[in-house]
């Protein structure tokens, strides 16, 4: 590591040599600082908003790209991730982490990595984040932002900023995405108002509703105070029909002894280390999304040196849910090849089963009266919510021609909550039969026999209640709070400024007092009696999973949600006795920068050099396992003895920065950049809550002794703008990843209560955590803007990236290939655009022991819109015209994880401006 800070700083300190011989050849002289008070240019239109974000990309000392919104309230599409998706360099993903893609994407991530290597800040400083999904809250949490929770109605633009500068807030190894909002001065003289009003349909649940926002401004005349207040409120229905297959076993030669043969190796010895599917269910998601909030800024400019700025913002977004899952039960067959208990043995194939690539991809069971072969998860989350908000103040003070002093002062909250989870799972399938055949990442064939899955049948005799589980209480808490204050030196000549600053922030997530619920055994009549099962049911969907392929279970009974909350009033909730320590954890860090930063610019060079320094304070507290004669131990929970472990560790860290234009002619551009940047480890990979699965004793936990992940990177690129709104660029990036965290398995014991052991046992969990390793990535990207006459316009990009790291995982979130085509066409009245996005596979990281990829996956867009006159206009948006479908799968293709479809959304807008 030392090496390598040495060679970064002997390579920027080259070129700073290299520039100064260069600039002491150049007759040119930087004047005095720019005037920073031009007249507010307004922007509006497809063409308007590619010659603003040109411009800005061109002026920009260190490598960046810009989406600039069309008018106020109009970024190019709903959602600011599918905007930045179709820049070069970027990939969005519609999932945080392994729950599965939804119809909104909802991450951001550059250059090949994982969305947490990708820092989004609002107008320079950090936001708390909370996501509404119950895994992602209490099992896989990184550090992205939801963008979910950011609507593009408040954003005037966005800067993708590709290569640092010693003047950024540090988070972002391989970049930053900050997004502006509007401020009160922006706009003209007197009141100023922007309705919207629309519907949207989502085909699938056949819904449409309502979608709302407004903004009303008003400054003064001598333009020094302005107000601005915005506020949205969007709802949407969301159905995501699915198939899963919830992770791979390996069939054992022995019991687990370790000594005696299995009856299964011994009666079918082929089988033995082959792999097989644990579960392979018909799962139906469906949600509401309510979204309301707003942002509220005042601005004030006393005099010509002065300004200071007020912002709150706010987001919230209730997500209640409900997910059913109609499950074969494949380590319930075969466990492994090992005994199911004293008395019973696995399950043999019938012949004419199917090994492909060490996977068991075909095989048969005959049915056997006294075998489980299916299983049946409902889960029904109302009350589930995400929110984020912030209240930041700034000021701008130039003390005279030569100084600028400025600050920034704010908090920000982000909560994710499952206040209730209601649950039932059955036992179906009873002496049934079952069967399988995958069909590599398109959707397996699957059955249970005879059973009939459109009702729910005989109690004892077709279904039986297998047990009452889920969190309970998740109220995840991320909070920030910041403080910097940076000055300027202006200066005459080729240097032509110095920056310097300092900055302090706190950084808090905590998760407490969880609630792991279980049937109630004191409860009479209670959940196992068949007289307390809800009476009546409903089915799936007629149409559910009609666009997936295969030939699998479609027509399913279900229980409503109400029904679901009235039966698990004889669920155990007890706050005390069943209070779940491992899935606790909480973090503080406290970081604390410097840094020193100077600018030049010449005839033919510009950029910028600096370094900056970072320390963190983390203190991570996690639950753990203990006697229950320790002196620290909690010995309520029915779960077993916890005490509370603290690990607090230091790192500081130099980060140098180098940032080179050179001007070949007046429309070509080169660009170098040399950097050190780093990226905290993700909460999860810190301080993340232990996650069990009872169903493959396999979990997920957290290392508090992660070190911050650093990365050395270099950036060339050659810009050709050659005409109005017309760009070619080809650039190539290099990345060095000190630290970056990856996988392991260790072997832990934890006590469990579930169907099998209703009093609980201490059983062995396959536990994957993570360390810290190296990687590497590669690659390039090239762009391409052109129009074609004055309404006429095209564009298309391409990046490839490969990453490699030590440990032998492929990278997180590296696909290598994605591209972007569109075309656009405007005049006076009418414009027009369509958008074809593809991303290549990736790996997601590991979920219930297996690997766990996404597929390719491609996207087709289009909008179309009319203005009436410069007051009124309408928009029709439509998403996911190609209806496609978001497949993943294991450590190789004849191991399917799931596929989904979320169908095709449309939205009708009519804007209005007074």
């Amino acid at each position: 590591m030392k090496l390598q800070k040495t060679a970064l700083s002997i390579a920027i300190l080259a070129g700073l040599g290299f520039a100064g011989q260069t600039f002491a050849q150049d007759s040119a002289s930087a004047g005095n600082k720019e005037a920073d008070d031009l007249d507010t240019v307004v922007v509006v239109g497809i063409r308007g908003s590619i010659e603003k974000s040109q411009d800005a990309k061109r002026e920009a000392k260190n490598r960046i790209e810009v989406v600039t919104s069309e008018d106020i309230g109009k970024m190019p599409d709903h959602n600011v991730a599918d905007s930045l998706q179709r820049i070069a360099g970027v990939n969005i993903s519609a999932a945080s982490a392994n729950e599965g893609a939804f119809d909104e994407n909802d991450r951001v991530s550059m250059r090949g990595t994982s969305p947490s290597f990708t820092q989004t800040l609002i107008d320079g400083h950090n936001i708390g984040s909370g996501d509404w999904f119950v895994l992602n809250q209490s099992g896989t949490v990184g550090r992205s932002v939801s963008y979910s929770l950011l609507p593009s109605e408040l954003v005037q633009k966005v800067e993708v900023i590709k290569s640092s500068e010693a003047r950024l807030v540090e988070g972002g190894a391989v970049g930053n995405v900050n997004i502006v909002t509007r401020r009160p001065l922006n706009f003209g003289d007197g009141f100023t108002s922007h309705i919207s009003l629309g519907a949207v349909h989502a085909n699938l649940p056949g819904k449409t509703d309502p979608q709302l926002s407004a903004l009303a401004n008003w400054t003064n005349d001598a333009r020094s105070f302005g107000f601005m207040v915005q506020a949205f409120s969007e709802e949407r229905h969301l159905r995501r029909d699915g198939q899963e297959l919830l992770g791979y076993e390996q069939i054992q030669r022995f019991e687990t002894d370790g000594v005696t043969p299995t009856a299964l190796s011994l009666s079918n010895p082929d089988l033995v280390g082959v792999y097989y599917p644990t579960l392979i269910g018909s799962a139906l998601f469906e949600q509401e999304r309510k979204r309301t909030g707003g942002l509220v800024s005042a601005e004030f400019k006393p005099t010509d040196d002065f300004k200071f700025s007020l912002t709150g913002f706010t987001s919230r977004m209730k997500a209640d849910n409900y997910n059913r899952n109609y499950m074969l039960w494949g380590s319930r067959i075969l466990n492994r090849g090992q005994r199911i208990n004293a008395t019973t043995n696995p399950q043999a194939p019938a012949p004419g089963y199917v090994i492909r690539n060490n996977t068991l991809v075909s095989a048969t069971f005959t049915p056997e009266a006294t075998r489980q072969y299916g299983i049946y998860d409902q889960i029904s989350r109302p009350g589930a919510e995400s929110s984020s908000n912030f209240i930041s103040g700034d000021f701008q003070w130039d003390v005279n021609d030569s100084f600028r002093l400025s600050g920034q002062l704010g908090t920000s909250t982000g909560r994710g909550k499952t206040p209730t989870q209601d649950v039932a799972e059955w036992d179906v399938g009873l002496g049934s039969g079952a069967g399988w055949r995958l069909n590599g990442v398109g959707a397996a064939d699957w059955n249970l026999g005879n059973t009939n899955t459109g009702a729910p049948g005989t109690p004892g005799t077709n279904i039986n209640l297998d047990w009452i589980f889920g969190f309970q209480d998740v109220d995840v808490v991320d909070k920030e709070r910041w403080l910097k204050l940076d000055g300027e030196v202006f200066l005459d000549g080729t240097f032509t400024s110095l920056q310097f600053g300092l900055r302090d922030a706190r950084h808090e997530r905590t998760l407490e007092n969880v609630v792991a619920q279980g049937p109630s055994f004191s409860a009479t009549p209670g959940p196992f009696d068949p007289s307390t099962w809800p009476q009546g049911y409903r089915n799936y969907p007629g149409n559910f999973a009609s666009g997936l392929g295969g030939n699998f279970p479609r027509n399913i009974w279900y229980y409503t949600p109400e029904q679901l909350a009235q039966f698990n009033r004889l669920a155990n909730r007890d706050p005390v006795t069943r209070r779940y320590f491992p899935a606790e954890y909480g973090l503080d860090e406290r970081s604390t920068a410097a840094y020193f930063q100077a600018n030049f610019e010449s005839e033919k060079w510009a950029g910028n050099f600096g370094l900056r320094y970072v320390r963190t304070d983390m203190e991570a507290a996690n639950w753990v396992n203990t006697s229950a004669t320790d002196p620290r131990a909690i010995t309520t929970s029915a779960f077993g003895a916890y005490r509370q472990d603290i690990v607090r560790n230091v790192y500081k860290d130099w980060l140098p920065s180098l940032n080179l234009r050179y001007s070949i002619d007046d429309n070509k551009l080169l660009r170098f950049a040399l950097s050190r940047t780093l990226t905290r480890p993700d909460y999860s990979a810190i301080a993340g809550a232990v996650t069990l699965n009872d169903s493959n004793l396999t979990g997920v936990g957290g290392n508090p002794d992660l070190e911050p992940v650093l990365s050395t990177n270099f950036d060339a690129t050659f810009e050709w703008y050659y005409g109005e709104r017309a760009l070619l660029s080809v650039s190539g990036f290099l990345m060095d990843i000190d630290n970056y965290v990856t996988f392991t398995n260790i072997n832990r014991s934890y006590f469990t209560i579930n169907s099998t052991y209703p009093t609980g046992a201490f059983l062995n969990y396959d536990v994957q955590t993570y360390v810290n390793s190296n990687a590497k990535v590669r690659g390039f990207e090239v762009a391409w803007e052109q129009p074609f006459g004055d309404y006429f316009g095209v564009f298309a990009n391409y990046t490839f990236a490969k990453g490699t790291t030590d440990d032998g995982y492929d990278m997180l979130g590296t696909s290598r290939n994605t591209y972007n085509l569109g075309g656009y066409f405007e005049n006076e009245h009418f414009n027009a655009r369509l958008n074809y996005t593809y991303r290549s596979e990736f790996f997601s990281g590991l979920d219930r022991a297996s690997a766990f990829y996404q597929d390719e996956i491609d996207n087709v867009s289009a909008s179309f819109g009319y203005k009436f006159n410069d007051n009124y206009s309408i928009a029709l948006d439509a998403l996911n015209l190609n209806n496609p479908k978001t497949a993943y799968y294991a450590e190789n293709r004849d191991r399917p994880r799931s596929i989904y479809q979320n169908g095709r959304q449309y939205y009708l807008t009519f804007r209005m401006k007074f």
